[in-house]
């Protein structure tokens, strides 16, 4: 099994990484870009079979991950048409690019669409991702396989939830970092240095994900744990309602995977 990597930006180059260092692949993993200073960076890489011309990478490629900006994919799929055959199977991290998109655009029938995140880069990654009826099921779990090296993966069965995804595992760490952010505000206007600031939002994030993860007990129960009547944390929980928090967070989720929705039907 030979793989591909089109697109040596943030995500495709966590992707190639993380894949390289796996002991899923006999052979070096290929990767193209197309900035000529990124491959000069890339060729500094011994566990890479870094390519000028995607000409030459596409016809020994089994797996081929596109994972360029989706605004780059018309232009892209116009290039390698003639070089695909209709055994590769394209793997696409792009948002709001549809299957069918890919289908016509290529010429070929089989496509998986994922849609990760940005803890992928540290090995906490999750992506959920879907296929069209032609990727077999062995295929299917060979994909799994190598886009778990960045974290876990989750197979669902429509691209409706690959949208879905985008408002909440996609796009979710940047509401983690808002509500950081807020925090590490109020922090510092309560006198604390911005270090101190940081360790204390940062380690009460940790530290809660940790006590969710261990155990079988929903975020209402431990609300609930930590939240006396009449004590302070009841205090900012009771402010938050008040404030309509939780509807403000599942419209923002909800913005996130309409945007989704639209970038595909603009395709």
């Amino acid at each position: 099994m030979r793989v591909l990597v089109i697109g040596a930006g943030n995500m495709g180059l966590t992707y190639a990484e993380s894949m390289s260092k796996s002991n899923l692949l006999k052979k070096k993993l290929m990767i193209f870009d197309n900035s000529p200073e990124k491959t000069t960076s890339l060729k500094k890489v011994s566990h890479f079979e870094v390519y000028d011309k995607l000409e030459e990478a596409l016809p020994k490629a089994d797996l081929i991950f596109v994972a360029v900006k989706p605004y780059h994919c018309e232009d892209l799929f116009k290039n390698i048409k003639e070089f695909l055959s209709e055994d590769q199977i394209i793997i696409s991290i792009m948002a709001g690019v549809t299957i069918g998109t890919m289908q016509e655009a290529l010429g070929i029938h089989k496509v998986v669409r994922a849609m990760p995140n940005l803890p992928a880069q540290i090995g906490k990654g999750v992506t959920s991702f879907t296929a069209s009826k032609e990727v077999s099921r062995i295929e299917l779990l060979t994909i799994e396989s190598l886009l778990d090296t960045t974290g876990r993966s989750i197979y669902v069965s429509t691209e409706k939830f690959i949208d879905a995804s985008t408002g909440i595992s996609g796009s979710g760490p940047a509401y983690v970092f808002y509500f950081m952010q807020s925090m590490m505000e109020a922090a510092l206007k309560m006198g604390f240095s911005t270090n101190d600031s940081k360790v204390l939002v940062s380690k009460t994030f940790e530290g809660a994900v940790d006590l969710f993860n261990q155990s079988d007990l929903s975020p209402n129960s431990w609300m609930d744990r930590v939240a006396s009547k009449g004590g302070t944390t009841r205090a900012a929980l009771d402010s938050m309602e008040d404030n309509n928090v939780k509807e403000l967070i599942k419209e923002a989720a909800y913005s996130a995977f309409n945007r989704a929705v639209e970038l595909g039907k603009e395709k």
